[in-house]
């Protein structure tokens, strides 16, 4: 009992003497209701200058009057104080705590010696108990009102009850003895609600916080990347709304919005610990060349989204060129030197947009044009692109169900072989024809397939359809089909060519997949894997375009193509003439060593034919020989030519 007793009083001397930080703010909670909430401290004035003014006026001792009127008057200036002093809240707390503590204190010790006045000089017994209940009520109000500050409290009850009870213990009989010891226990149950009731709301006002911190943590997380570390898509949205207005105010605001180009293919190879890694240092570069008011967010991905103020659209340029060239530096993760190239579209504030969401949507249209355009390069937004996109939008809508409508025909363009002018196979070419806009051209629809990945579902058509009507055409007449890089890298792409073969029951040598040096520029396994696949399997392959790329002869080396396809601006484009016949016949010579056939595309005349003939061309390809046409009048086509060669073959 001892040990407990010891405790329970360590822990009054605290709660009356020492304070911590949680105290000092459940003190500064008090100090704020005392000041701005004088209500309760009004009614108990009027009510002690009442009762005082009463009690006074059942005796003619002026000691007492003057006692009465000291109260009245402490009484009043404490109300006139909680009303004039509520501006002063957010002054130094401690301060309003002595000047409160100070008319407390006063208070309570003038009401306790007038009561104990009127027990000592015996004024009536209704005097004695108006002043005497009021005191009591008084007191018991200051142990709720003023807990937070629990030695207010205690030392406002001392002050009131002491004076009283002194002279009811003075006085003869048991009674008045009796209500001073009563008065001397309920102070006690006072003094431990009064330190109960603290402690509930200091644990109150500690829960209060620790919550408003999580809270505050949790929004912090919900507004960060976790890879990065910079703001994520839902905090970059908060902080442009919040500070667009602030930034709108002095300058202009460039909204950048970057993208790094065939990140997929770093994941893919190299795992997404390290495509994480790449993102961090993509973000620390970002960060070391922003502006001190910018602000960078990871949107999702491969995208980082950087705003800024800038004077004018020259300076933005000047930022671009400078994120670009940081980006694109080679970065080393473990043993890999990598290098990652950004595309990147610019809007600017108020010019392209006059909120947020306008800003960011111009930023990402130009973004979109940056990668059509060739990507590692910056775009800004231009009210053209909005019309490009609805009319993108639109083929994309429609081209997903052309397929089902059979609004998508196969045309063949043959390749003819130029020493005997016959077929030796056909291009298959897709055509559409819309039943509203009439022929679409491939350079419509083709580069949207590709961004929305539609060109996987059309490839596979396309093949299929060509495989079907090959294996209609004498077997020595073989079909060439353009693969996209989205065909090449989908999931099981060699199988579905392979299933389509079979189902059309042609033999895989007739089929011959035409493939852009694009394709290969990845070094990609995926494309290794698909080409050897397919070429055991007897599937032949051809290079397409040669000529336009940047290392032609490493792919010839590399990959089994039997067939190299020498690009039309060697043949008909502006820079045709000596220099690109000096180059046909070197690729022709080679090719001839290698056992391999030479196609030239783009034949319009017979001196074109006649040019790369002597050349050391073997096929030839272009509206000279035909335009592409259906399916069936290929079929005449080879009827045709079979019917004239016996002919002159029965002839000779």
């Amino acid at each position: 009992m001892g040990a407990l007793h010891i405790k329970r009083m360590r822990t009054l001397l605290r709660v009356l003497f020492r304070t911590n930080a949680i105290d000092d703010r459940v003190r500064g909670i008090l100090v704020a209701n005392l000041y701005t909430k004088p209500g309760a401290l009004t009614l108990g004035a009027a009510n002690g200058v009442i009762a005082a003014l009463i009690a006074a006026s059942y005796s003619d001792i002026a000691l007492i009057f003057h006692t009465a009127v000291l109260l009245s008057a402490i009484g009043i200036l404490r109300v006139a104080m909680a009303l004039a002093l509520p501006r002063l809240v957010h002054r130094d707390t401690a301060w309003l705590e002595r000047l409160y503590q100070l008319g407390a204190f006063s208070f309570c010790l003038v009401l306790g010696i007038l009561g104990g006045m009127t027990i000592q000089f015996g004024l009536p017994g209704p005097a004695q108990m108006l002043i005497v209940c009021y005191a009591i009520g008084y007191a018991s109000g200051m142990s709720s009102r003023n807990a937070g500050r629990p030695a207010i409290a205690i030392w406002g009850m001392v002050l009131a009850f002491a004076p009283i009870c002194w002279a009811l213990i003075m006085q003869p009989d048991l009674a008045s003895q009796a209500l001073a010891v009563a008065i001397v226990i309920a102070f006690l149950g006072m003094v431990t609600i009064a330190i109960q009731i603290f402690r509930t709301l200091r644990d109150s006002v500690s829960a209060a916080e620790t919550s408003a911190r999580l809270a505050e943590k949790m929004q912090v997380l919900a507004r960060t990347d976790a890879v990065t570390g910079l703001l994520n898509r839902a905090g970059l949205n908060h902080f442009l709304v919040e500070h667009l207005a602030s930034w709108r105010a002095s300058s202009n605001v460039a909204l950048f919005w970057l993208d790094l180009d065939k990140f997929k293919e770093v994941n893919d190879a190299l795992g997404h610990q390290t495509g994480d890694r790449v993102l961090v240092e993509v973000a620390q570069r970002l960060r070391s060349q922003c502006k001190v008011d910018s602000v960078i967010g990871r949107f999702g991905g491969d995208e980082f989204v950087m705003a800024c103020a800038v004077r004018d659209r020259r300076e933005a340029e000047t930022i671009a060129l400078m994120l670009l060239g940081e980006i694109s530096r080679p970065l080393r993760v473990d043993e890999s030197r990598l290098e990652v190239a950004c595309s990147m579209g610019i809007a600017i504030y108020p010019h392209d947009g006059q909120d947020v969401e306008t800003l960011m949507q111009g930023a990402d249209l130009a973004l979109y044009h940056a990668k059509v355009n060739g990507r590692n390069q910056a775009s800004f937004f231009d009210p053209f692109m909005t019309r490009d996109l609805v009319r993108r939008r639109e083929i994309e809508a429609e081209l997903r169900v052309a397929l089902q409508r059979d609004e998508l025909s196969i045309f063949f363009q043959p390749i003819v072989d130029l020493n005997t002018g016959r077929i030796r196979a056909f291009e298959a070419l897709v055509r559409w024809f819309h039943p509203e806009k009439g022929e679409l051209r491939p350079d419509e629809f083709i580069p949207v397939a590709e961004e929305t990945g539609a060109i996987i579902t059309l490839g596979n058509w396309i093949t299929a359809q060509a495989a079907r009507a090959a294996a209609q055409w004498p077997e020595d007449v073989t079909v060439a089909v353009n693969l996209s890089p989205l065909q090449i890298k989908a999931p099981g792409a060699a199988l579905g060519i392979l299933n389509a073969l079979r189902e059309a029951r042609l033999p895989p040598h007739r089929l011959e997949l035409e493939i852009t040096e694009t394709v290969l520029l990845d070094n990609s396994k995926q494309t290794d894997d698909f080409m050897a696949e397919l070429s055991a399997a007897g599937v032949r392959f051809a290079l397409d375009d040669f000529g336009t790329g940047y290392s032609s002869l490493g792919y010839i080396n590399k990959y089994p193509f039997g067939k190299i396809k020498v690009d039309r601006s060697f043949v008909s484009g502006v820079n045709a003439g000596k220099k690109s016949e000096a180059i046909i016949r070197a690729v022709s010579e080679m090719a001839s060593t290698l056992d391999m056939q030479i196609v030239a595309e783009g034949l319009e005349t017979a001196d074109q034919v006649n040019a790369v003939r002597d050349a050391g061309c073997t096929l030839g390809q272009g509206y000279y020989f035909s335009r592409a046409v259906p399916d069936y009048l290929a079929g005449m086509l080879l009827a045709q030519e079979r019917e004239k060669f016996g002919l002159q073959q029965a002839a000779g």
